[in-house]
């Protein structure tokens, strides 16, 4: 068990997660969003990397997907041209095209793929995994090694009002077992891409695909 009696504002739950305590809410509008624009080429290349790890994980093609909090919709841009149904959900407001449906109910149908890709840890609460109607959640969160308070307290994605929750790939598959997924895929593939030189050789992104249990 990880020890934040000596880090103010954060505290470890149970199942392993690190939470921030208090938070001031920053505000999440298209400039926001615009952001993953500045990422060219290799967010395409990102997309089509998701897409192919998804689909080689549950060996088919979803017949619908919902992507939470889609940033500039780079992913669901990728996915529309092989998946019939495609959804996203956003605060920001960003638009999509119109060949994909923008939803502001994340829980009210069914959706064979759910993706929280760099967003469930800006949630105020993670616990609406269990509300979610879908076969499988497909989820990238930045990897909280946590090798000592120092290491966390200089740790790049520990964002403060931004990043609330930190996961390590243990704490991350006991979440999910706790909301009745189990997990059939876990890497840290996006580092093909998305490689830190801070994290010096550890791994910088988990990625994760869930399968609702029966």
């Amino acid at each position: 068990m990880i020890n934040l009696n000596s880090l103010e504002n954060y505290e470890t739950l149970p199942n392993g997660i690190i939470k921030q305590i208090n938070v001031e809410k920053i505000e999440y509008n298209i400039d926001y969003s615009n952001k993953y624009n500045n990422y060219g080429e290799n967010g395409n290349y990102l997309s089509h990397l998701r897409l192919g790890v998804l689909l080689g994980t549950i060996n088919k093609i979803p017949k619908s997907i919902l992507d939470v909090g889609y940033g500039n919709g780079s992913f669901l841009n990728c996915a529309k041209k092989i998946i019939k149904n495609c959804s996203g959900f956003d605060i920001s407001g960003y638009p999509l095209s119109n060949d994909i449906t923008i939803v502001d109910n994340i829980f009210d149908r069914h959706h064979d793929v759910i993706c929280f890709f760099d967003s469930l840890e800006h949630f105020d609460d993670i616990h609406i995994i269990d509300k979610l109607n879908c076969d499988y959640v497909f989820i990238s969160v930045p990897w909280c090694h946590y090798f000592s308070d120092e290491w966390f307290i200089n740790w790049y994605h520990r964002r403060p009002n931004e990043h609330l929750w930190h996961f390590n790939d243990k704490s991350l598959i006991q979440f999910f077992k706790e909301n009745g997924f189990e997990c059939i895929h876990m890497s840290n593939f996006e580092d093909a891409i998305r490689v830190n030189l801070s994290c010096n050789g550890n791994p910088n992104i988990l990625s994760a695909i869930f399968k609702k249990s029966s």
